[in-house]
């Protein structure tokens, strides 16, 4: 009877440490509009992070949802901060509604290459964006920094003069601005729309990363790609992000853990983030699809239109965007 009753005691000890350790669980939801399962680094980064966190073995579940399958795409920012997820993996210029200052991460011509999106990254430019994130309720976990390109769809973009009289659709105000001035009309989509806007006519051209001229295989819809390069004029920050709130829910061991594997997901994305570019003209080369590349001299056009537009409206219209723009093209 003693050993029975040692086993019945036991095992409701056992049973109970179950529960108490599933009640300890902590699942957080990861929303980000990109492919998932297809190879896009970026969906790749929010898995590593999910994958290193359930390794660690601290009560911590991520789970991802890919493809804008659980929240819109422009929708993720409201979403944290609604609590209707926890994380997310986010073009911060679509944010740039709540927070204007956001528009300077996707603004023509101010971060050249790989090498200076890094130097940015570490300057007081970002240090201000940082803060504005925090004090709106969201943490940054990792960054990222893409690089981008122009797409035409009946021909090549490569001067201001080109997107005359064009329908574009554009990632962000900034750019709008900027293909106003050059005569173009604008069309505001989120990534994952381009497709078949360009299918049905509805866009003629288009601005995106890297990265999502590939995954979303523009190249069955576009006749020539302005390729990134030295001069390249369009980068975006998409960092990794998390609630505030989600993140204080965390106990130090499962903190620990999430930091240690969103820092090194940071380290994979800086190391594949060129590559690609390279993919990119790679994919398009193999379609068929025509690729060049922008001159010194076509970019100072660019840069020359941006000025007058997108620099000009975002000092006017944003509190502060004046001394933000000067900060980011402070750094040399």
């Amino acid at each position: 009877m003693k050993t029975q009753f040692k086993r019945r005691v036991l095992a409701a000890l056992t049973l109970a440490g179950v529960c108490l350790g599933a009640q300890a669980d902590v699942v957080l939801k990861a929303s980000h509009q990109f492919p998932g399962g297809k190879g896009d680094v970026r969906d790749e980064m929010v898995q590593m992070v999910a994958r290193e966190v359930a390794a660690a073995n601290v009560g911590l579940t991520i789970q991802v949802y890919p493809g804008a399958s659980l929240v819109k795409a422009k929708e993720q920012w409201k979403a944290m901060l609604t609590g209707q997820i926890d994380m997310t993996l986010y073009p911060l210029d679509y944010a740039s509604g709540f927070h204007p200052e956001f528009g300077a991460t996707l603004m023509p011509g101010l971060v050249k290459n790989h090498e200076h999106a890094q130097r940015v990254n570490a300057s007081p430019f970002m240090d201000d964006i940082r803060a504005i994130m925090k004090k709106g309720g969201v943490e940054v976990l990792a960054d990222a920094w893409l690089a981008g390109a122009f797409g035409g769809k009946d021909k090549c973009i490569v001067e201001p003069k080109d997107a005359d009289g064009l329908k574009i659709r554009s990632a962000g105000a900034t750019f709008a601005e900027m293909w106003r001035g050059a005569g173009a009309s604008i069309l505001s989509i989120p990534s994952n729309e381009v497709y078949n806007a360009l299918q049905q006519g509805v866009a003629q051209g288009t601005d995106t990363s890297s990265g999502s001229f590939v995954s979303f295989r523009l190249y069955e819809q576009l006749k020539c790609l302005t390729a990134p390069g030295d001069q390249t004029m369009w980068f975006m920050y998409e960092p990794m992000l998390i609630s505030a709130k989600s993140l204080a829910k965390l106990n130090d061991a499962q903190k620990k853990a999430l930091m240690a594997a969103a820092k090194k997901a940071e380290a994979y994305f800086a190391s594949e983030s060129k590559k690609l570019d390279e993919k990119l003209v790679a994919a398009y080369k193999k379609a068929g699809v025509q690729v060049v590349s922008m001159t010194e001299a076509q970019a100072d056009q660019w840069r020359a239109v941006a000025q007058r537009t997108s620099y000009k409206t975002f000092g006017t219209k944003v509190p502060g965007g004046d001394a933000l723009i000067a900060k980011a093209l402070a750094v040399k």
